[in-house]
């Protein structure tokens, strides 16, 4: 084993059937370290010549993070040594993610045992880099919307022994009744079972509460679908008739660049169709939905939701009084209200370098504020006219929409 002298805290993944599936370097680590902490489960795996100081870590995870983070030694190689067990590979989706959020890894010695995901392909014969991996622990099962795509391979870790049935549910309101599940349970241990069924006639027993998911998503001829790929349609959007339309969303979409990880701002966003949009492209996207009607921010909270990205940040109130507190954007779309006020500065303001800001308007005074702003500080001036087609009593003909003056502009570095 490497010299790990100067690490005093010890991340070791666990697999099913505990000590047993332990190397003896991870065996050795356990053995050295005055305390142990871990779910229930995890330490009632350890030898009963074990001595040491077992901890017992409950709900919330981030009170054990704390904790752990606390107990951080001025000098790491006198300090005590502190271990962790988990399951399986601590870095997905596991404790080792959170703790190097406050601790660097020169300070902690991680020990992965397989991952789930990695044991849910062998037992199906599926390849990991063409299935997508996400998880519901701790999460809504509204998350799963985004890569409910025809004949998509999902691997799901679970919430609980629930998980299936409301992942059926899920399945079968968005016209993927004939997708098939299956439950995998103890993988990896002595005790492993599979369970499988259509999501459309689900009526599996519930099950083991520690479980996954794979699922095979297959669409029925009426299957809502909805591409990851901002562009939805106006009417996947429940609107009270103030939307970004689909052609214009698209665009300011392709000028606001999402990017994993980064944060935008959707400043009066109405239903939220840019915030929603934003945030399907990646879990990993956040977004603010800043908004002040309380029946808009009904609407916002029903489309989050039905739309998967139940983590949308929606913010009551008005801009830029409520700005203040929120986390710098990458990203700012303004979809209106610049007529008055320096709305635009502020938000300019706040952007981080390399950000980008997308402003649209209809009227001739927003129209007059964006030139000015331009004049001073630079971006590209774009207007977008769009016409749809409707009957005109037997034949066809154009409907203009409104022209839009977009805005779009970086920030340099």
């Amino acid at each position: 084993m490497p010299n790990i002298s100067k690490k005093w805290l010890r991340v070791i993944g666990i697999g099913e059937d505990g000590w047993d599936d332990l190397t003896s370097d991870a065996r050795d680590l356990l053995y050295e370290s005055e305390i142990v902490l871990g779910g229930e489960r995890h330490l009632k795996m350890l030898p009963v010549d074990w001595q040491g100081n077992r901890i017992v870590w409950h709900s919330p995870i981030r009170e054990a993070v704390s904790k752990i983070v606390s107990w951080r030694p001025k000098e790491p190689a006198s300090g005590q040594k502190i271990a962790i067990m988990a399951s399986g590979d601590p870095l997905c989706y596991g404790i080792a993610t959170k703790l190097l959020r406050h601790l660097p890894i020169e300070e902690i010695w991680i020990k992965p045992a397989l991952t789930t995901f990695s044991l849910m392909c062998s037992s199906l014969g599926w390849s990991l880099p063409d299935v997508e991996t996400l998880t519901i622990h701790g999460r809504p099962v509204e998350m799963l919307h985004p890569f409910v795509q025809p004949y998509a391979k999902l691997l799901v870790l679970s919430k609980g022994e629930e998980s299936p049935k409301q992942a059926a549910k899920l399945l079968s309101a968005r016209g993927f009744g004939k997708s098939i599940i299956t439950v995998l349970e103890h993988l990896g241990g002595k005790m492993e079972r599979q369970t499988s069924g259509q999501a459309g006639s689900w009526n599996q027993p519930e099950g083991a509460a520690l479980n996954a998911m794979a699922i095979q998503c297959i669409p029925e001829s009426d299957a809502t679908i909805l591409s990851r790929i901002p562009g939805l349609p106006d009417e996947a959007f429940i609107h009270d008739g103030q939307l970004t339309k689909r052609e214009i969303r698209t665009v300011s979409l392709s000028r606001l660049i999402p990017v994993v990880d980064q944060v935008l701002w959707d400043v009066g966003a109405g239903c939220g169709s840019v915030a929603i949009e934003w945030m399907r492209t990646s879990p990993r996207c956040l977004a603010f939905a800043i908004e002040k009607s309380e029946a808009r921010l009904k609407l916002l909270e029903q489309n989050s939701q039905e739309l998967g990205v139940p983590m949308l940040r929606i913010v009551p109130g008005s801009a830029p009084e409520v700005l203040a507190d929120l986390l710098a954007p990458d990203a700012v779309f303004i979809g209106g209200g610049l007529s008055s006020g320096n709305l635009l500065q502020i938000c300019w303001n706040a952007l981080k370098p390399g950000g980008r800001l997308v402003a649209n308007v209809i009227t001739l005074e927003g129209e007059q504020k964006l030139l000015q702003w331009q004049n001073e500080n630079g971006g590209d001036l774009t207007r977008i006219s769009i016409s749809r087609s409707e009957e005109i009593g037997k034949f066809q003909g154009w409907k203009e929409m409104r022209s839009v003056i977009q805005l779009a502009v970086i920030k340099k570095y």
